[in-house]
């Protein structure tokens, strides 16, 4: 259900024309009011427990109310850029799952901090500064969403329940308060962005935004367009996809590689019972890639000390399978620090630090334990407090980029070519189905005089897509070659050649 439009629009650069005292004071009145009627709260943090002195970047936290009777308390942080931040643009950050939270990407990712593993003890990690944070060209916003996820709650077990189509409306009435809350950004070219599962998501929060563009919603929004890494896009294509990847990448042979493709028909995700022979493939084809690192196909396989089910025929992200028990982490973390995932550990061990939350003005009693993923979310099962599941009930956005076509809009859709989990080839693959016109056909991009990837990029009128993929990343590839994807994310926002 979208939100009612929002009545209030304050454009801070512009000329400021004179008004009567009684206008004034109404204006002035209704401003009150509206902030008032929607919680929000918006905290600085200067000082972060690991991070040595004060932040050297404008970090701000909080939370929005959004929702009927704003039972829904979204949080985020903000990270101001560190270059331009009243020129730069302004990105609202999706984290996949669905259901995990955005910490990743702010101390993982794309943003200002990262773990210190050297310096970081088994009680407290260490950080320090990322210097490839994307903040240093674009404000982010990055969004606990949706309900559930990290820090964000709802005052009623009723208002846990939610759906792609839902969140995506949540997070479109977020941004409206969010930017009303924060006038000097609403003029900035505003960007949708988000990575995995957000695949999902961002089309149809980018769609929200648009529909209220035509509507003409306060405030307006200055949409420019939308970033997506390694995204979820259309459920069947790229999880049929992972097989003939698996094969171009040397995992498969020819041999069984044939046979499953006759067998199956190319379908290897509906599968009829009844052929055995497909059936049969399928099971070899598994046992080929059962200890195949699915995040990247280069990097070894870490066997957790719990058993997690692992089947790459199906979407189950094998990262988030691997959600830390608390058990497990008082575990030591020494013999996990070639595997990636140990840096969850630091995570849990951090986030659930009350001096953590203290400094992040967390509110007290909202949530009993921080996890990465939020399991109930992300399988749709109660929980065991009684919250109610995540319906994911969009099968595919590749629809929605169609419709983007349409518009003045520019999009950068990104891939790691060691991710198996969204094989590059998939996301080509419905890119592709979009039979856009192509103006400028397969070509390396460089960093360092090395090449970084390959680029295409798509035209039509005044939409404009351009498809990356960085050679050597996994899922994601900002965690994996972060120097090549700052310089990726700065010349599009640049709009020059990557």
């Amino acid at each position: 259900m979208a939100p009612p439009p929002l009545s209030l629009s304050l454009h801070c650069r512009k000329p400021v024309m004179l008004v009567s005292l009684s206008e004034l004071s109404l204006k002035l009145l209704l401003i009150l009011v509206f902030f008032n009627t929607f919680g929000l709260s918006q905290n600085l943090v200067e000082y972060l427990p690991g991070f040595p002195g004060k932040l050297p970047f404008k970090l701000e936290t909080g939370y929005i109310g959004v929702g009927e009777n704003e039972e829904v308390q979204l949080f985020y942080y903000f990270v101001e850029s560190q270059s331009s931040p009243e020129d730069d643009p302004l990105m609202l950050w999706h984290t996949g799952g669905p259901g995990c939270n955005c910490l990743s990407g702010i101390a993982d990712n794309i943003g200002p901090l990262i773990v210190d593993f050297a310096n970081s003890n088994g009680s407290l990690p260490t950080l320090m500064l990322n210097k490839y944070a994307w903040t240093k060209v674009v404000n982010i916003i990055f969004i606990d969403q949706p309900v559930g996820a990290g820090f964000s709650y709802a005052k009623t077990s009723k208002a846990y329940y939610s759906s792609d189509t839902l969140a995506a409306a949540l997070n479109y009435e977020f941004l409206r308060k969010w930017l009303i809350n924060h006038p000097t950004y609403i003029e900035n070219p505003l960007y949708i962005g988000g990575e995995s599962y957000s695949g999902i998501i961002v089309p149809l929060v980018v769609n929200e935004v648009y529909n209220g563009i035509e509507a003409r919603n306060k405030p307006l929004l200055n949409m420019k367009g939308y970033v997506l890494g390694h995204p979820l896009t259309d459920r069947y294509i790229d999880n049929n996809g992972r097989i003939p990847y698996c094969h171009r990448m040397g995992l498969l042979s020819d041999r069984l590689y044939q046979s499953a493709k006759e067998n199956c028909r190319g379908n290897y995700i509906n599968i009829d019972s009844k052929n055995v022979l497909c059936l049969s493939d399928l099971e070899r084809i598994n046992q080929c890639l059962a200890k195949i690192n699915m995040d990247q196909i280069l990097e070894p396989w870490c066997k957790p000390s719990w058993k997690a089910k692992r089947d790459v025929l199906s979407w189950k992200n094998p990262s988030h399978d691997r959600e830390n028990p608390t058990n497990y982490l008082q575990s030591i973390v020494a013999p996990l620090t070639k595997c990636r995932f140990a840096l969850y550990i630091h995570f849990h061990r951090w986030a659930n630090k009350k001096s953590v939350q203290k400094a992040l003005h967390i509110r007290e009693g909202t949530i009993t334990e921080w996890v990465r993923c939020n399991l109930t979310i992300r399988d749709g099962t109660s929980g065991p407090d009684g919250t109610m599941p995540y319906i994911q009930n969009v099968q595919s956005t590749v629809n929605h980029h169609q419709d983007f076509i349409r518009k003045s809009c520019r999009a950068l859709i990104s891939s790691g070519d060691h991710d198996m989990i969204i094989p590059h080839t998939s996301t080509e693959k419905w890119i592709e189905s979009l039979r856009l016109p192509i103006l400028s056909d397969w070509r390396p991009w460089f960093v360092d005089s090395q090449i970084a990837g390959y680029a295409t990029t798509y035209r039509h009128g005044d939409y404009e897509l351009t498809y990356a993929t960085v050679k050597g990343a996994g899922h994601i590839a900002p965690r994996y070659l972060p120097k090549e994807c700052l310089a990726m994310i700065s010349r599009w926002f640049e709009q020059s050649s990557l």
